[in-house]
């Protein structure tokens, strides 16, 4: 079993006020301008948050997202993400402090648009299976001739879906139908700033042993500035699909450092979708054992190192 720390619901009684309680985060409003953002070992899979959840999860991808937001802000000038910092706010006892650091994040309140910007580096999974059909990904043609695993020839590509509430699931749309959904200008914006996120990202995950297979962005509006901000979770394995670059081979089917485990134990089990599941002990540990390897990839150091010296007042994200 996990030796790790496991925080399913947050409680922070009348401390801060719950804003939303969503598959994976619980919001706390802090002020007019901020908002607390505790990332819990919730995990979900096809829209459906599960039972149980994985030790350590919350902290890895809160660490993560503040690591990869201080990279691409250092990378590309124009870039802005909602993250403030790592602090735990005042209201806050000492008492709960143990629970709550590493895995809340004060982040700028936006406006969410309403669609996820999603970006695919190479040809695998659903992406394989459309491609084999027609040589079509979510409606966007895509030369003959590639094998499984090929990175697509002209560059990464841009399939935005819908962001559904919770219960209810995502649905490929085309980029005319997100630019109505969220508007012309912006739909360009969050393209543009899409696919140079992902190019900076892969190059820097390439660096450290990890292919950046796929992701997904989600951008909100700051409506004082009218500035487009990177927000949520930035570039995890609970929102990437990684593969180890030392075992890459075009055709062949490739182990991803993500939660791809866990996703292939509900179809194989006839889960996907269903209410209530438990997953078993080795599912858990494994997806752990995965989230913890990209993180160590990642940053260049072990989880377990980082939060030590997070617990003694370093700046993880320096």
């Amino acid at each position: 079993m996990s030796s790790g720390q496991l925080l399913l619901t947050s409680d922070l009684g009348s401390r801060l006020p719950l804003v939303n309680r969503g598959k994976v985060r619980d919001i706390y409003n802090v002020d007019e301008g901020t908002l607390l953002l505790v990332t819990t070992d919730r995990i979900s899979a096809f829209d459906v948050a599960l039972a149980n959840g994985v030790p350590d999860k919350g902290a890895i991808l809160t660490l993560l997202t503040a690591h990869w937001a201080k990279v691409l802000c250092n990378s590309i000038s124009n870039l802005r993400t909602h993250v403030l910092n790592l602090n735990l706010p005042t209201k806050i006892p000492a008492a709960l402090q143990g629970t709550y650091q590493n895995r809340s994040m004060q982040a700028c309140k936006l406006i969410p648009f309403k669609i996820e910007a999603i970006v695919r580096g190479h040809l695998t999974r659903e992406a394989w299976g459309s491609y084999r059909k027609d040589t079509t990904v979510c409606g966007i043609k895509i030369p003959p001739g590639l094998k499984e695993g090929e990175a697509f020839p002209t560059g990464p590509i841009y399939t935005p879906s819908t962001k559904a509430d919770v219960g209810e699931h995502d649905e490929d749309i085309s980029e005319e139908q997100a630019a109505k959904i969220v508007g012309a200008k912006y739909a360009d914006r969050i393209k543009e700033l899409s696919i140079q996120v992902f190019e900076v990202a892969a190059k820097y995950a390439r660096e450290r042993g990890l292919i950046l297979v796929d992701t997904k962005f989600e951008f909100g509006l700051d409506t004082e500035t009218g500035e487009v901000v990177l927000m949520d979770e930035i570039l995890t394995p609970e929102s990437s699909r990684f593969w180890r670059a030392e075992e890459f081979r075009v055709g062949e089917g490739l182990e991803n450092i993500d939660k791809q485990c866990l996703r292939d134990w509900l179809v194989e089990n006839g889960l996907i979708c269903k209410e209530g599941v438990v997953l078993p002990d080795a599912v858990v540990e494994k997806t752990e054992k995965k989230y913890k390897e990209a993180f160590h990839r990642l940053i260049g150091k072990s989880f377990e190192e980082v939060v030590g010296k997070a617990n003694d007042g370093y700046n993880v994200v320096s």
